[in-house]
């Protein structure tokens, strides 16, 4: 028990002493916290979680795996780090930018277009990088540039009107939704690019096999009328009308649940 109390005592690189990293000498030359962080993107959007370890990180960095722990204490570090920084990818309103914090509400902007922006922004995040949502529950989360975008979500849904007690509500329904959009998005692209078919000829050949399928004919020929007044010339297209329509029976339910009082 005392052990994994230990364990448990510290749970986040953004909690850890940093410190000693700092003020020591001997630290590899060239190297620090960004450059390392930049580089494990990289290495994680080449060959995902499977592939992502200290020694191969070292390599593409052209140092020995020793040299990495004078910036971090485990690989998890550098997992937390490179998720963050995945963060700041995600535009946030202009309320939320550095140079307006003094005045953080802005009647003028719409919260459903505001909305909208974050959620799309997210979804581009997930499918940009697909190994983003196994982690984003295995950590805290309280990264600079992951509190930045909380904070813009909960101030964008708290100017909905929705009571304090209901905002919470507000936000697993739409970001949660997004996630689920965009961790089946991501899986699917990477899907059919590693059968070398683009996601539209990679459909055409999956739904002619299922077609044919004893199991599941009955269930193609049933959906037929449903995909067709979806629209949309390609899966691309077709992704897209689907999560616009989602977004907005979302934005109509908080307008709904805002009406209610």
């Amino acid at each position: 028990m005392a052990k994994a109390a230990g364990r448990s005592a510290r749970h986040s690189v953004w909690l850890a002493d940093r410190a000693r990293r700092g003020g020591r000498g001997g630290q590899p030359s060239g190297l620090d916290r960004e450059r390392i962080t930049e580089a494990s993107v990289r290495l994680l959007d080449a060959e995902g979680l499977a592939g992502f370890s200290m020694r191969r990180l070292a390599a593409e960095l052209n140092v020995t795996a020793m040299s990495l722990y004078w910036y971090v204490d485990t690989k998890d570090d550098l997992l937390e780090l490179a998720l963050d920084a995945t963060y700041a990818e995600l535009r946030l309103p202009e309320s939320e930018k550095p140079e307006n914090t003094e005045n953080p509400e802005n009647p003028a902007e719409d919260w459903r277009e505001q909305l909208r922006e974050l959620a799309t922004a997210y979804r581009t995040l997930l499918v940009r990088h697909p190994w983003v949502s196994p982690l984003a529950g295995r950590f805290l989360d309280i990264g600079p540039h992951s509190v930045a975008f909380s904070r813009a979500i909960q101030r964008v849904v708290r100017g909905t009107g929705l009571p304090d007690h209901g905002v919470t509500g507000a936000i697993s329904a739409v970001f949660r939704f997004v996630y689920g959009f965009g961790t089946v998005e991501g899986h699917f692209l990477a899907r059919s690019a590693d059968t070398g078919l683009t996601p539209d000829e990679y459909v055409e050949q999956a739904m002619t096999v299922v077609a044919e399928a004893p199991g599941t004919a009955e269930v193609v020929r049933e959906s037929r009328a449903l995909m067709a007044a979806r629209g949309g010339d390609t899966v691309g297209e077709m992704m897209e009308r689907d999560f616009a329509f989602a977004l907005d029976l979302l934005v109509a339910g908080i307008e709904a649940m805002v009406a209610r009082g």
